[in-house]
């Protein structure tokens, strides 16, 4: 029996300059390179995949605070899958294997299911495509409802972007979001929201140098065909973004930092763009007093989101 990698069946991606490896396990970017330059921090495909590492989240990103929320008057409990805050972070499909539905030279559809479960009683059916075209990688999901009832649902992907040479400390950050989310420093708890300072505001681009971020963003400025960018550069003007329409409002940004500091190798060596369709804890959403986007999908209805990662 042939092995199977730790990150599941790999399914790689050509179209031009690019190559795309997508892992079943989570529907996880494992790695994306254009000329064969890292736009993504990669992982092996025999390795637990680390930090959330390029996985699709669903059926919420970020993290319900306490692992608790009430939804449709019943009070719900989800397992705390990061103990060392007491929260339950990136939702219930990260460590799913995703299953083939569709797949080309240059493009993958896979799926899996949310089974009813502790703290999150409905069946909703997750489906993901990767598609590379001469603009990028263009990755959408949607969600089904398979439940007799409405359900609460989020989704958002977790790339770590690579500008090209050094660490984060080295790269030029364009932030088109005029408004961040303060959070406590122990917990990462939603506390308020309010306009950027000036620690955060990468409205125009500049170096990102020492800022450490783990921040939801909102109030974005899309261009003119609707669309939030996100780029991250180095030196010699090459770099990574990502791109994405309305269904996020939201977009996490975090720099990677690690508890012991660079004597972490994987300290500060790509920056999380994570575009959202809510905020952090939205199933929380009555105890904020601002919009938390949090979709609610009704019983055979779909909700549907995607982004677009490219070279620069």
């Amino acid at each position: 029996m042939a092995h199977l990698p730790a990150s599941g069946t790999q399914h790689t991606l050509r179209r031009g300059a690019c190559e795309v490896v997508v892992a079943s396990v989570g529907a996880s970017l494992r790695s994306f390179t254009h000329s064969g330059r890292d736009l993504v921090v990669p992982f092996d495909a025999d390795e637990v995949r680390p930090a959330y590492r390029g996985a699709t989240l669903a059926p919420w990103p970020n993290r319900v605070v306490d692992g608790r929320y009430a939804f449709g008057g019943t009070e719900q409990q989800l397992p705390l899958t990061e103990p060392e805050r007491g929260h339950a972070l990136h939702g219930l499909a990260a460590w799913l294997d995703f299953e083939p539905v569709d797949k080309g030279p240059d493009h993958v559809t896979l799926a899996a299911t949310v089974e009813p479960q502790t703290g999150y009683p409905w069946r909703v059916r997750v489906q993901t495509t990767f598609a590379l075209g001469d603009d990028g990688l263009t990755q959408t999901v949607r969600a089904q409802n398979l439940s007799a009832g409405p359900v609460p649902f989020g989704t958002g992907p977790h790339p770590y972007l690579v500008a090209g040479e050094g660490t984060v400390d080295d790269w030029t950050l364009e932030l088109p979001a005029s408004e961040v989310l303060s959070v406590t420093p122990d917990r990462l708890v939603p506390t308020t929201l309010g306009p950027v300072d000036e620690a955060f505001d990468f409205r125009a681009p500049r170096a990102i140098g020492a800022t450490e971020m783990d921040h939801a963003f909102t109030g974005l400025a899309p261009g003119d065909d609707g669309v939030t960018t996100v780029r991250v550069t180095a030196a010699d003007g090459r770099g990574a973004g990502i791109a994405w329409d309305a269904a996020c409002s939201w977009v996490q940004v975090h720099t990677a930092d690690r508890p012991d500091g660079a004597a972490d190798p994987s300290h500060r060596i790509g920056l999380a763009v994570e575009p959202m369709t809510c905020a952090p804890d939205a199933f929380n959403a009555p105890r904020y007093g601002f919009d938390t986007g949090l979709l609610v999908i009704e019983p055979g209805a779909t909700a549907e989101a995607s982004w677009r990662i490219f070279a620069i």
